[in-house]
């Protein structure tokens, strides 16, 4: 059965458009509650299920927080709110405090006038797709609210932050600090401007924090883990030692060197696979995506740590990680999984297993990455209408074209994006000339065969 609002990261669109509206994000929010109350174990008879929502800092996030919640007590759920608190918080809070799920209001890196929401379990992992289809199948029915005696109550969580905190700095060695280092620190205005800066602070960082005065309306603009200009700069006039770009709900993350050189995810994830393969604890390989690339691949073979691929996504990653027993994977995006320390991404701990890397190497992130030569890619997004279909003769062609023309020295990655109106075109080769010639014929191909974005 196909999803008809889940994509690869729950449900996202531009606020005010279907379905990202006060009235489904109600029957949204009901649909929920009346799944998870079915599939709770444990509870007493007559207790309500609980469910924790955060939110990112988007305007819109208290409309949508107050339709959600009246649709999960509606269905007799007991909500519990935290405010703006970063994605990877929801899901740690949602597991420490034994609730039965634990609900996002944000849509990640996306500008302010999108919103979306997202789900975890009462594990903190993404919900599994068994459960969204069931939450799916109820949307169209019609809402039955509870007797009074049996609705949901709403209570405030006033010491989540500092629970986070804590939960953040504990997968930091106990025998290391933060001593003696500058870092500047990119919130991108988002869910993690008022926890990031003091679990660095608190490890002993003089911390120089940017993008930490959300309006609601700046989450992401020029800054932030998609727009790294602003760390690299800030890095540089500060001459800080490090640079972390987090993006608008805190699970990617970006660095910088201290001569604001910018290093992705997959970099990332090299450095601490490196560290734990030197420090003998690496449990099995490590878990990339089609876009990872392949100089990653590459350089982890040269180390002797198994590497695999798994479809574009986090929720992915995490698959191939579970299916293998490894705890390590991540996405060039800058979403990076480390299973021994939370049950999802995380950038505020995935900066803390770089940062313990680079503090027991002794040595700088382009030193501690020489070995990993990363290839040139080329990555452009087409906008094109819902339902297009990949396998069009006509890019199929302009595929098969672009393949002959690299031959072995480089590879395609044609897909749809699983929260947005676009079809990605990747090509990486040793060639930058030729990975560019290559994708704009793709990209091209895909713009003459697609239906015009808003057309039926």
């Amino acid at each position: 059965m196909n999803r008809k609002y889940f994509g690869t990261d729950g449900v996202r669109g531009r606020v005010g458009e279907s379905p990202i509206t006060p009235d489904f994000v109600m029957r949204l929010g009901y649909a929920a509650g009346k799944v998870l109350a079915s599939d709770a174990l444990g509870l007493a008879a007559g207790e309500n299920p609980v469910v924790l929502i955060g939110k990112d800092t988007r305007i819109s996030g208290y409309m949508l927080e107050a339709a959600l919640q009246a649709g999960l007590c509606a269905a007799g759920v007991d909500v519990r709110l935290v405010g703006p608190m970063p994605t990877p918080a929801v899901a740690y809070l949602t597991r420490a405090l034994r609730l039965q799920a634990g609900v996002v209001i944000s849509a990640s890196h996306n500008p302010f006038e999108d919103n979306g929401i997202k789900f975890f379990s009462a594990i903190g992992a993404k919900l599994p797709d068994a459960t969204e289809l069931a939450i799916e199948a109820l949307l169209d029915e019609p809402m039955q609210t509870m007797p009074s005696r049996g609705l949901g109550r709403v209570k405030r969580i006033d010491d989540a932050a500092a629970r986070y905190i804590e939960f953040c700095k504990s997968t930091f060695p106990f025998e290391r600090d933060l001593r003696g280092l500058r870092i500047v620190l990119d919130c991108a205005h988002g869910a993690t401007y008022h926890v990031a800066p003091h679990v660095l602070h608190e490890l002993g960082a003089e911390v120089i924090p940017i993008g930490n005065h959300p309006d609601g309306l700046n989450i992401n603009r020029e800054c932030g883990a998609t727009h790294t200009n602003a760390m690299s700069t800030a890095v540089r006039r500060h001459r800080a030692d490090f640079g972390l770009a987090l993006d608008g709900d805190g699970d990617r993350l970006m660095m910088a060197d201290a001569d604001g050189t910018i290093f992705d995810g997959d970099q990332l994830v090299y450095a601490i696979a490196r560290h734990r393969s030197e420090s003998g604890y690496l449990k099995g390989g490590v878990a990339g995506t089609l876009m990872t690339n392949l100089g990653m691949e590459h350089a982890l073979g040269r180390l002797n740590i198994p590497f695999a691929r798994a479809k574009v996504g986090d929720r992915y990653v995490l698959e191939l990680l579970q299916l293998n027993g490894w705890q390590l994977g991540g996405e060039t995006s800058g979403h990076i999984l480390c299973l021994d320390k939370h049950t999802t991404g995380d950038g505020i701990i995935s900066a803390l297993q770089v940062l313990h890397a680079l503090r027991d190497s002794g040595t700088s992130l382009a030193e501690y990455t020489a070995d990993l030569t990363l290839y040139p890619q080329v990555l452009l997004n087409v906008r094109v209408a819902k339902g297009f279909d990949l396998n069009h003769a006509a890019v199929r062609q302009a595929c098969n074209d672009a393949e002959s023309a690299l031959g072995k020295e480089g590879r395609i990655v044609l897909r749809a994006s699983g929260t947005e109106p676009l079809i990605r075109v990747m090509v990486e080769s040793t060639c930058p000339d030729q990975s560019m010639r290559q994708a704009e014929h793709i990209a091209k191909a895909v713009r003459q065969a697609a239906p015009a974005p808003g057309s039926p």
